[in-house]
C-alpha cells in the first residue's frame, strides 16, 4: 500500500468525500455563513481556498492512499478565519497560524496518517520560515455537548501529535505546536532539503613519503 502526504491544490480538494469539503464553519463568519445556499458551499470553498494560495501560499496537504486522497488538513493565517472569532479562548496567537480543519475517511483513522499530515504541515511551514508555531482549537468530546459542532480537531488527537495546552477552556481549549520542536533534526530527509546535513569530517591526506636515496 502506497501512502504519501502532498500539498493541498484545487484539483486535489475536488477528491475529498469529506462532509467538511462544502463545511464554511472556517472560512465565512456565521451571518455570511447562513447566507451561502448549501448547493453553492462547495464552490464557495473552492473559491476561498484559491485566495488563501494565491494570497499566502501552500495552506494545506493531503493524504494519499494508492493515488487516492483520503485525508486532508488546512493551516492559515487566522484572518484568513473569521470563524475561529466565535470560540471562546480565541485569538490565535500574533506569531502562529491557525490549523482549521483535519480529516480522514473512517477506514484510514488510526493508522499514523493523522501525524503525517501534521508533520508534513510543520515541514511546508519551516522551510517558509517566518511562522513561529501552529495553534489549534480542539474538541474534547461527547461530554462537552458540542462535540463536532465547531468542526473542530478532537484535542485529544492533536495531544498525541505534538499539540501542548497553551489556554484551557472545558469545551475549546486551544492548543499549540512550537515548530521548533515539532520534527527533530534526525529526520534525514528534511535535513537534506534545508541543507543542514553536518558536511562530512575531511580528513587531510596524507603526506607523500619521502623518497630516500
Amino acid at each position: 500500500m502506497s501512502r504519501k502526504v502532498l500539498p493541498l491544490t484545487l484539483d486535489r480538494l475536488a477528491e475529498l468525500s469529506a462532509p467538511c469539503r462544502s463545511c464554511l464553519f472556517w472560512e465565512l463568519d456565521p451571518v455570511r455563513r447562513d447566507r451561502v445556499p448549501p448547493a453553492e458551499r462547495a464552490a464557495v470553498k473552492e473559491a476561498w481556498v484559491s485566495e488563501v494560495l494565491r494570497e499566502w501560499g501552500s495552506c494545506g496537504r493531503v493524504a494519499v492512499v494508492d493515488d487516492r486522497v483520503v485525508g486532508y488538513l488546512i493551516y492559515v493565517p487566522a484572518r484568513f478565519a473569521p470563524g475561529a472569532e466565535s470560540f471562546p479562548t480565541a485569538p490565535v496567537s500574533e506569531d502562529a497560524v491557525l490549523l482549521t480543519t483535519v480529516w480522514l475517511e473512517p477506514a484510514y483513522a488510526g493508522g499514523g496518517l493523522g501525524r503525517m499530515l501534521v508533520q508534513g504541515m510543520a515541514r511546508d511551514l519551516i522551510l517558509r520560515g517566518g511562522v513561529k508555531a501552529v495553534e489549534a482549537f480542539g474538541d474534547v468530546g461527547p461530554l462537552s455537548g458540542l462535540n463536532g459542532s465547531r468542526c473542530a480537531a478532537p484535542a485529544e488527537f492533536l495531544a498525541h501529535v505534538g499539540f501542548k495546552t497553551h489556554r484551557a477552556h472545558p469545551t475549546a481549549p486551544r492548543l499549540r505546536m512550537e515548530l521548533s520542536s515539532a520534527i527533530t533534526w534526525r529526520d534525514a530527509a528534511l535535513e537534506k532539503v534545508l541543507g543542514v546535513v553536518r558536511p562530512r569530517r575531511h580528513v587531510p591526506h596524507p603526506a607523500p613519503a619521502r623518497r630516500t636515496h
